[in-house]
């Protein structure tokens, strides 16, 4: 088997997923473990067909399913004869858990709201890859009426700034140039550690302490908890990278309130307005939903619009997928059709903005990070094809400044300088 981890979905899957690879590399047992994403109905069925491959494949492998699926519903999973055994999102940071020889359970999967702190991992690198995640914080407070991931990750935990600080050391040393620092509700950092240091806090001092950090990113921020220091780091902190995702869903007032967010469409607008003004070279990626519940063509309307006025560049569009237990798939749905239409209008507007942005880069000079031999990506993340030929292994994961001399819809092209 090439890769005895699959991951789905997010970075924080992916950076458990790296704690798992050492578990399963150091067991005496064939081990394949899938690490499964529940945000969307399709994400589970997406899971359970790769099982089902795998083990036609491999007949006299080890499954081991975990992840956010297997959390919220592991009995789903436990009932598939391909599957040895399902363990929940706590379960699967343990080592013990991989033996075989004297666990007998097919599914260990613990109450998540149960669970008070994150467990400490020290991760030497990501296997293949050119910049590494670091988990800052886990689950969410909040409970948005979509969103099934709360019982996936449980309450909202945060990472110590210690600990933070001993493993971006650690993969710095080990030659990563860039780190994302990732969770579930990344700008709720803090609130449960002694001091309730906020995420802008946190980084102004990550930034400080190890000073042979090149590019730190955050991912997916709450807009309407972005705290002082963030703002003050993206003015003045060129390590911090310019690009930002937004976790916004919709930008209709009323879906905004029904999905239960905590902000609204001009919230989002003058957040991105705000930033723009702090750092003129900032861009946006985001979130969207199409086909929320009870969810009008005006309302979708808004949404639509809102992407053009907040410049969003890079978007998430995930068409509305009812989770069994939360409040929106009790609400009025939306004809699937009606969903598919509007998620393919939102995508579209999405690629223009993207194609647009692409193209205002040709004739610039970028920093870029060498990912491969011929991929590479900029400060803005805007991924970049090299048709210089001229990089080998050894110059991988080097960050290196580079000339834009044109652009696709999907990618810019580049040369040495």
């Amino acid at each position: 088997m090439k890769d005895r981890v699959v991951t789905f979905g997010c970075r924080l899957n992916a950076y458990e997923s790296e704690i798992m690879r050492s578990f399963v590399d150091e067991s005496q047992d064939d081990i394949l473990v899938f690490n499964t994403c529940a945000v969307t109905k399709e994400a589970e069925r997406q899971a359970k067909q790769a099982i089902r491959k795998a083990r036609r494949e491999n007949p006299h492998v080890k499954i081991v399913v975990t992840g956010c699926a297997a959390q919220t519903n592991p009995e789903g999973f436990q009932a598939m004869e391909e599957v040895d055994r399902v363990l929940g999102n706590e379960e699967k940071l343990h080592k013990h858990n991989f033996d075989f020889s004297g666990q007998t359970e097919k599914a260990i999967v613990n109450d998540i709201f149960s669970v008070k702190e994150t467990a400490a991992h020290l991760i030497p690198g990501f296997d293949g890859k050119a910049r590494a995640f670091i988990q800052v914080q886990n689950g969410c407070n909040h409970r948005c009426t979509f969103c099934i991931i709360p019982y996936g990750r449980g309450n909202s935990r945060s990472v110590p700034i210690g600990h933070i600080v001993e493993q971006t050391r650690l993969l710095v040393e080990h030659g990563y140039k860039e780190i994302v620092l990732t969770g579930v509700d990344i700008t709720s950092y803090g609130e449960d550690l002694p001091g309730t240091p906020t995420l802008g806090q946190m980084t102004r001092r990550l930034l400080a302490l190890v000073p042979g950090l090149q590019r730190l990113r955050i991912s997916s921020i709450d807009s309407i908890e972005a705290d002082e220091d963030l703002y003050r780091l993206i003015a003045e902190e060129p390590r911090l990278m310019p690009h930002f995702h937004l976790s916004l869903q919709a930008g209709d007032n009323l879906t905004l309130k029904r999905m239960k967010r905590r902000h609204l469409r001009d919230d989002a607008i003058n957040i991105c307005a705000k930033m723009r003004e702090l750092r003129p070279d900032v861009v946006f990626g985001a979130d969207l939903i199409a086909g929320f519940p009870t969810e009008t063509d005006a309302m979708f309307e808004n949404t639509l619009n809102i992407v053009r006025e907040c410049g969003l560049t890079y978007l998430h569009v995930f068409p509305y997928s009812p989770r069994p237990g939360t409040p929106a798939a009790r609400m009025p749905q939306v004809e699937k059709a009606v969903i598919k239409e509007r998620a393919k209008r939102l995508r579209e507007v999405g690629q223009r903005q993207q194609a647009s942005y692409f193209s205002s880069l040709v004739g610039t000079t970028q920093r870029v990070l060498i990912e491969n031999e011929t991929n590479a990506r900029t400060e803005h993340y805007a991924p970049v094809k090299l048709v210089s030929g001229e990089y080998k292994p050894e110059h991988f994961y080097n960050v290196e400044l580079m000339r834009i001399t044109s652009a696709t819809n999907d990618h810019v092209i580049g040369e040495i300088i």
